[in-house]
């Protein structure tokens, strides 16, 4: 199982300059505030969809059970 800090580096190096804050108190459900400016011109959708294409197929809903996000611009 990962943890909120290996969650955090994956994010933040799928997305070179965002900044991520993860926080878990399982190590299975993720809450996830990342700001990107990749999020610019984005749809709330499409900034989701953006940072749920880090993980492999199968980590979201498997060892990542859930994973809440809040995505913003700088």
């Amino acid at each position: 199982m990962p943890s909120a800090a290996e969650v955090k580096e994956r994010i933040e190096t799928g997305i070179p300059g965002a900044q991520a804050d993860v926080e878990s108190d399982d190590n299975v459900h993720f809450t996830a505030r990342v700001v990107a400016g990749d999020f610019t011109g984005l749809s709330l959708i499409e900034q989701h969809r953006l940072v749920y294409s880090i993980f492999d197929e199968g980590e979201l809903g498997g060892t990542i059970h859930a994973l809440a996000l809040t995505t913003e611009t700088p």
